[in-house]
């Protein structure tokens, strides 16, 4: 049995174990099938994987931002194709390089911190610094950081870097824009406020704080229009609403601020609408400029143009305006009134006697005295010296005139004795009656009246009469022009020199050559007495020929004996662009081998150039052989300044009524600084007339005057006299010319 048993269980054992290989069989294979499976997925994932890396790649590469990984130690793993238009530099300049390496000093505080906050957990940070390029420039960027981590700790930071240069250099702009605003606006020298649009300040400067007398705190939030004069605010509140309407951007105007202390200071203002991008009005920009002081002088230099600096009258120039005036309303309603002419008589023994000083004194106190006696309604004007003008527009001239020659009586001026010697006066009076007056023609009907009245006896007035002119005026007036001719005819025009000294080096090798005419007793006649009527009966043209002619003359002279001096040669306006003048001046020149440079022709301001194209050519044609030009008695009126634009002059000599009082007159002060400062504005040099004394002297020099002339340099001689004195005697032995 057993024997017969064996074969089948062996065989059932085998064909268990045929089961279970078979069993193993089929499940090795399945278990091999499931392997492969799985590698093939495996596979196909990387594949996936690394897809997607080469789409993420290649996405960051034509990005506009760069993108970067950075390790934990800071070092650069990998980075976009981006970076070479950020940085001018390829990536693989840039990878395993330090990422702080690149970053500027001033920002590598901000990455540091920005690093330190990752690593303590944050997931992102945010960072703008600015990037070294491969040229040594930096270039501003906004970094985004993400934080990789692993297990927790940080393994990288992605980093997304966008290029924001332009922006951040126009923020920078901006913040320096705003920076130099403010502080331009905080400092300025002038008031600036920012204000509502309704006028309200928000902001002010220390300036305008000054200009009000008011703390900040004060003004901030207060309508601007309640610290302006109340006959102010109505306008600058409808400049104000102008604005706001939107009728125009700025409004300008001066307006009289209240001051705290409660004076007026007035102030130029200038309001600026300021809108948004979007043209919407946002506030109103405001400049406020004290002008206080410069409205001052342009009162007083409004005053000056009119008024005489001594009298405080009226001048030639507002005299004539008022007779002008005047003669207009007679050929509208019919002849009223009359103008009037004074001299007074004897007043250059005055001076001569008792003083230039005693002399002002007295045309001072007449001016006043005849104010106060005639009030307003009649316009008194001082023409030049001691000649007075007066307009009365109607009414009782011949009572008028009874009044003024009271007035000038009742003057009194004092001898060297003590004793009080009485004063008179010269009228002429001049009436409306005749037809196509001008004022000129009625200055020159009361001036030969005036000199009928001193002919007369002086102390009196005379009336113009036209139906007298050839008679009782020809026995007077007439004998003038034939005073001059024989002058001419005879010789007996001399020129006396009167020193003008360097004040920087003492020299006076300068003079100004001073016209006399000696009368048939051979007394000397001022200038004053003949030139009138010279000029009036067109004798004077002849007058300055004589005068270039005999200057020249004297030069070659003095060169021929070795003595190289300067003169000033005074001609008159009218000559001023002579054609036969000129000729004349370049003949004698020329024949007298005389340097053009040692003749200084001088032109007196107060006197009226006759035809300014002519006498531009005349100048210019004389600066071109070498002479050269003084504008005298510069200040007198407002014409030195259209002279001054339009000839070229070398020499401004300051008019002597503003020398004379300067040290003691602050305005007289202010004229001759003036003057001086246009000189040296436009290259020309100074000359200060009448100088009296050492004091003046100290005080023009200070001034910054170039020359001085006056009695205290020396007093007009003839010329030899000055030849054989020592410079230092020309101020101590003064020089006393003969009265007429």
């Amino acid at each position: 049995m057993a024997s017969d048993g064996a074969p089948v269980l062996l065989a059932a054992w085998l064909v268990v174990c045929g089961v279970v290989l078979c069993g193993l069989s089929i499940d090795g294979g399945r278990r091999e099938k499931s392997a492969a499976h799985a590698v093939a997925a495996l596979g196909r994932a990387e594949s996936a994987r690394r897809a997607a890396d080469a789409r993420s790649r290649e996405l960051a590469d034509h990005s506009g931002d760069v993108l970067a990984t950075i390790g934990r130690d800071g070092i650069v793993r990998e980075v976009s194709l981006g970076v070479s238009d950020l940085l001018n530099l390829p990536p693989g300049d840039i990878a395993g390089t330090r990422a702080a390496d690149f970053v500027h000093p001033g920002d590598s505080a901000a990455m540091v911190a920005a690093l330190h906050r990752l690593k303590a957990g944050d997931e992102r940070a945010a960072i703008t610094v600015r990037l070294r390029r491969a040229d040594g420039s930096w270039r501003w960027a906004d970094a985004q950081l993400l934080a990789v981590r692993d297990a927790g700790m940080l393994a990288e930071v992605h980093a997304t870097i966008r290029d924001v240069h332009a922006r951040a250099e126009a923020e920078r702009a901006k913040a320096d824009a705003e920076v130099r605003f403010r502080t331009a606006f905080e400092e300025a020298p002038i008031g600036m406020a920012i204000a509502s649009i309704d006028g309200r300040f928000l902001q002010v400067n220390h300036a305008l704080c000054a200009i009000t007398g008011r703390e900040q705190e004060e003004l901030e939030g207060i309508p601007l229009v309640r610290l302006l004069h109340p006959d102010d605010r109505d306008e600058e509140t409808e400049a104000l609403a102008r604005l706001a309407r939107g009728d125009g951007n700025t409004v300008r105007g001066e307006r009289r601020w209240l001051h705290a202390a409660g004076k007026i200071v007035w102030a130029a203002l200038n309001a600026t609408l300021v809108r948004d991008a979007a043209g919407v009005p946002q506030h109103v920009l405001l400049q406020v400029q004290d002008v206080t002081e410069r409205r001052r002088y342009e009162a007083e230099l409004r005053y000056l143009a009119d008024h005489d600096p001594l009298t405080g009258l009226l001048n030639r120039r507002a005299f004539a305006r008022e007779l002008e005036g005047h003669l207009e309303h007679v050929q509208r309603y019919g002849a009223s009134g009359a103008a009037m002419i004074l001299d007074l008589d004897h007043f250059k023994n005055i001076n001569d006697t008792l003083g230039h000083g005693t002399g002002d004194e007295l045309i001072v106190t007449l001016a006043q005295a005849l104010r106060e006696r005639l009030g307003e309604r009649i316009a008194i004007a001082r023409l030049g010296g001691d000649e007075l003008a007066l307009l009365v527009p109607d009414g009782d001239v011949d009572a008028t005139a009874r009044d003024v020659l009271d007035a000038v009586r009742t003057q009194r001026v004092a001898s060297p004795s003590g004793r009080l010697r009485s004063v008179s006066a010269s009228i002429g009076i001049a009436g409306f009656e005749e037809t196509g007056l001008t004022a000129e023609d009625v200055l020159a009907n009361a001036d030969l009246a005036m000199y009928e009245a001193k002919d007369a006896g002086r102390d009196r007035a005379v009336a113009y009469e036209p139906a007298h002119d050839v008679s009782s005026r020809l026995d007077g007036r007439i004998s003038w022009p034939d005073i001059i001719r024989d002058g001419l005819d005879e010789d007996r025009f001399v020129l006396q020199a009167q020193p003008i000294m360097d004040i920087a080096t003492g020299d006076t090798g300068q003079f100004e050559l001073l016209l006399r005419l000696r009368d048939p007793f051979g007394e000397l006649i001022s200038p004053a007495a003949f030139l009138p009527a010279a000029e009036r009966y067109d004798l004077i043209g002849a007058i300055d020929r004589w005068v270039v002619s005999r200057s020249i003359a004297m030069l070659a002279e003095e060169n021929r004996r070795g003595r190289r001096l300067t003169f000033e040669v005074n001609i008159s306006g009218r000559s001023a662009g002579d054609p036969d003048l000129l000729a004349l001046i370049e003949g004698e020149l020329r024949a007298h081998e005389v340097d053009p440079s040692q003749v200084i022709f001088e032109i007196t301001e107060t006197t009226a150039v006759a035809n300014i194209p002519r006498a531009q050519e005349f100048a210019h044609r004389l600066a071109a052989l070498g002479c050269r030009f003084a504008l005298d008695d510069f200040g007198a009126a407002f014409a030195s300044f259209y002279y001054l634009k339009h000839l070229p002059f070398d020499y401004l000599k300051i008019d002597g009524e503003f020398v004379r009082g300067c040290v003691t007159d602050r305005t007289d002060q202010l004229v001759i600084r003036a003057v001086v400062d246009i000189a040296r504005g436009l290259g020309k040099r100074t000359v200060a007339e009448m100088v009296g004394d050492e004091a003046t002297l100290d005080l023009v020099r200070d001034l910054g005057v170039d020359y001085v002339q006056g009695f205290h340099i020396g007093r007009p001689a003839p010329l030899a006299r000055w030849l054989v004195e020592k410079p230092a005697d020309r101020r101590r032995r003064p020089v006393i010319v003969p009265a007429r």
